[in-house]
C-alpha cells in the first residue's frame, strides 16, 4: 500500500484494510447457507481503491469472489463501483456516501453477462461502517426475481 493517499479517495478511505467475518445468503431460489468472507479495500496512490472479496463456506468450499475498484464519483459523495463475478457478470454500480452508510445500486444497463453468465439484472449493496465493524446487505434481481435481499455480513477490520 502506498503511504500517501490520491486526495480523490479521502472521503472513502473509511473501507481501507482488510475485513474478515461471517454472512448469510438466502434467496427464493436456492437454500439459506452461511459463509465466511474477506473483504480487502487497498490504494496505491491513485484516484481509486482496489477491491477483493472473497467466500468460504463453513467447510472451506469456494463460494464466491469479487474483483474490482472503488472510485470517486463526479460529484462530492458520489461514488462507483466497477467489478467483475466469476458467475460471468460484471457490475458498474453507482451510488452515494451518507453518513456512515455507502449505497450502490447496479442496474440492468450496467450490469454484464457472459454468454453463459448468471441472469443477474441488478444489486443493490449497503455498507456501513463503524470504527472497525462493517456491516452489509445485498439484493439480487434475476429474470425470474425481483430485487430481493441476498446477503448479509458482519466483518471486522483486521488489526
Amino acid at each position: 500500500m502506498s503511504s500517501e493517499l490520491h486526495p480523490d479517495v479521502v472521503g472513502i478511505a473509511f473501507l481501507l484494510g482488510t475485513w474478515r467475518g461471517e454472512g448469510t445468503g438466502r434467496y427464493p431460489t436456492i437454500e439459506p447457507f452461511a459463509y465466511r468472507e474477506t473483504l480487502r479495500f487497498d490504494h496505491v496512490g491513485d484516484a481509486w481503491i482496489s477491491y477483493i472479496q472473497e467466500s468460504w463456506s463453513p467447510e472451506d468450499e469456494p463460494l464466491h469472489f469479487e474483483r474490482g475498484f472503488v472510485r470517486p464519483g463526479s460529484a462530492p459523495g458520489d461514488v462507483e463501483l466497477v467489478l467483475a463475478h466469476p458467475i460471468g457478470v460484471t457490475e458498474v454500480a453507482h451510488g452515494r456516501l451518507e453518513g456512515d452508510e455507502l449505497r450502490l445500486r447496479g442496474e440492468e444497463l450496467a450490469i454484464g453477462r457472459a454468454a453463459t453468465g448468471l441472469d443477474v439484472r441488478g444489486l443493490e449493496r449497503r455498507y456501513r461502517v463503524d470504527g472497525d465493524a462493517l456491516t452489509y446487505e445485498i439484493d439480487m434481481a434475476t429474470g425470474a426475481t425481483p430485487m430481493t435481499l441476498h446477503l448479509t455480513g458482519s466483518l471486522r477490520r483486521d488489526a
